[in-house]
């Protein structure tokens, strides 16, 4: 419906201009209040007279414009395109949250950028347009030491890209995703099993973490006498489940290491509608997730998981604000943590 008043205009924004004549003050003294820089500066009648004056204008500082001014801004970008995030788990989305909340606390805004790129270099581009003071690559194409170069001349003061190694300029955040699957594997092995399925998700967004699992089974399988290890890629719904599950007998495995919980719970659930037995016993199949998700505690039989120990988020916080306060400091290999398996009954 038109409104017969005709348009509105956008309100303008209180300045910080207007803030200082408000409270009868220069505009140098705002921005040192305001932008946390009035220790020893500015007194505290004053300040709380400046911030007075701001609150009754609903005056809020232009990130923009301060970024401009400092060369950098102080957002923390993280790169995973949204539609693959939530195929990570809650283990990432707990992490995130954490994470956020200490980039806060230091003074620092987490952003979760979600816009896919065709090439590292359009990925840097996308990036550098919002002037971060670091980015962490955490899922998408493998950055090269040209995007590096473009972030760290934007003025992005620390890169940190996931994986055993990193390009030139930039730090690695590693957590092992072959560790997960050689600690899968050695379990369903150390329990009889010799015939392992791994079960990956068609996703391909997700193919490199389910690729680094896999070859961690296949390590673990690695001279074992008669170990035989076969992908499996499955869809996330009931039907791709009863269909792998149909075929089962003739796939002759007699276990299955999944990409997560919820993957293991869908197929676990299906082998049973077919009549199969999970379990630990020589005639059942050995079933093993990732993640020990509370749900898979409460399942019958309760279902063993490979669990990630992860680094606390605000020592990651810390370790990244220290990387933005010190940039020339010599590229290294941070790890985020470790995996162990929790044995229940499903293998």
């Amino acid at each position: 419906m038109t409104d017969p008043a005709g348009p509105r205009a956008t309100p303008t924004p209180p300045t910080s201009a207007a803030v200082a004549r408000l409270a009868g003050v220069s505009r140098a003294t705002v921005s040192y209040v305001l932008n946390g820089q009035a220790e020893g500066r500015v007194g505290a009648r004053t300040q709380a007279r400046v911030r007075a004056a701001a609150e009754e204008l609903g005056y809020v500082p232009h990130a923009a414009a301060r970024t401009l001014r400092a060369g950098r801004g102080s957002i923390v970008l993280l790169a995973a395109p949204a539609d693959t995030v939530p195929a990570f788990g809650p283990l990432f989305t707990r992490f995130l949250a954490g994470f956020q909340t200490a980039l806060h606390g230091l003074g620092y805004t987490g952003v979760l950028h979600g816009a896919p790129a065709a090439s590292p270099m359009a990925a840097a581009r996308a990036w550098a347009e919002l002037r971060p003071a670091a980015v962490l690559a955490l899922h998408g194409p493998p950055l090269d030491a040209a995007a590096v170069d473009l972030l760290h001349r934007a003025g992005t003061a620390a890169v940190l890209t996931h994986g055993p190694s990193a390009p030139p300029g930039a730090h690695a955040l590693l957590l092992d995703q072959r560790e997960a699957g050689l600690r899968a594997g050695a379990h369903l092995l150390a329990g009889g099993r010799r015939r392992i399925g791994v079960v990956r998700p068609a996703d391909p967004g997700l193919a490199d973490f389910a690729g680094a699992r896999l070859a961690g089974v296949r390590e673990a399988a690695a001279g074992r006498p008669g170990a035989e290890v076969r992908p499996l890629d499955l869809e996330p719904t009931e039907e791709s489940a009863a269909r792998l599950a149909a075929r089962w007998p003739g796939l002759g495995l007699d276990g299955m290491f999944a990409y997560n919980d919820e993957y293991a719970m869908l197929l676990m659930r299906a082998l049973q509608d077919a009549g199969h037995t999970v379990g630990t016993g020589p005639d059942e199949i050995g079933v093993v997730g990732a993640d020990d998700l509370l749900l898979a505690r409460l399942l019958r039989p309760r279902l063993t998981s490979v669990r990630a120990e992860i680094t606390p988020p605000d020592r990651i916080a810390a370790l990244v604000a220290a990387l933005i306060r010190d940039p020339d400091r010599a590229p290294a290999v941070h790890r985020l943590g470790t995996f162990r398996v929790e044995a229940r009954e499903s293998g």
